[in-house]
């Protein structure tokens, strides 16, 4: 059973910072990709990053690298994504995924098996 529950979302200023905790609850971690997605109103959902737990490779959309950062510590169980230079278009809803094994591609939101509930972003 997978498990995982999204936080640290709110409203931001452009230009603003947030980050967003995803706490995973599985057995065996290291076996897993954590990804973020998001979705905006009307839009389709979009990968944004993702992390190989075991050696944690990380992996990012164009249309964010160099402004998201993907994390994880093991410790806790969590994943965390850093969001600095907020824009009005990151306006969204955003998505932790998992999926066992190697990461899918993050242009294939329904090649993930797991979601959680999503934590809301909003730039104004």
């Amino acid at each position: 059973h997978v498990q995982l529950v999204e936080s640290g979302g709110g409203s931001v200023q452009a230009g603003g910072s947030l980050r967003l905790s995803c706490a995973v609850s599985v057995s065996s971690a290291n076996d897993y990709c954590l990804g973020w997605f998001r979705q905006a109103p009307g839009k389709e959902r979009e990968g944004v990053a993702a992390i190989m737990i075991l050696g944690a490779t990380t992996y990012y959309a164009d249309s964010v690298k160099g402004r998201f950062t993907i994390s994880q510590d093991n410790a806790k169980n969590m994943v965390y994504l850093q969001v600095n230079s907020l824009k009005a278009e990151d306006t969204a809803m955003y998505y932790c995924a998992a999926d066992r094994g190697v990461c899918p591609q993050l242009s294939r939101p329904t090649d993930w098996i797991y979601w959680g509930q999503g934590t809301q972003v909003t730039v104004s």
